[in-house]
Order: structure tokens, then C-alpha cells, then sequence
């Protein structure tokens, strides 16, 4: 990643929860008109490994101590 893009993620990263979210919102809504951001598909996708045990899942306690 260049510098100075990762200056600016530093910095995006730093700002409080709602206004990242109000930040992602925005690039989203920027983004040309038939761009498709499906994050429904990858959820669906985790989903199914997860039920079909493909994925490797972390405990809950084991992550936050992380």
C-alpha cells in the first residue's frame, strides 16, 4: 500500500464507530450506478462453510484476548 493511502487508513481508522460507518455509507453511494456490493452472497457463503464445517472458528473468549 502507497504512504500516503495508508496514512488515510490510519486515519479513518482512528475515527469514532459512527463515523466510519457514515464514511462507508458515503463510498458506497459514490460508487457508479450498476456497481453491485453484495456483502449478503459473502455472508451466505460463510454461512454455508461454517455448516458444512469447513470453516475454522475461533472462540468467542480466545479472540477477545487476542
Amino acid at each position: 500500500m502507497k504512504p500516503q493511502y495508508q496514512r488515510l487508513f490510519d486515519a479513518v481508522l482512528a475515527l469514532p464507530e459512527a463515523e466510519r460507518i457514515l464514511l462507508v455509507e458515503r463510498l458506497l453511494d459514490g460508487l457508479p450506478p450498476g456497481t453491485e456490493v453484495r456483502q449478503e452472497d459473502e455472508l451466505e457463503r460463510r454461512w454455508a462453510e461454517i455448516h458444512q464445517g469447513q470453516a475454522g472458528l475461533i472462540p468467542w473468549a480466545e479472540l477477545k484476548n487476542q
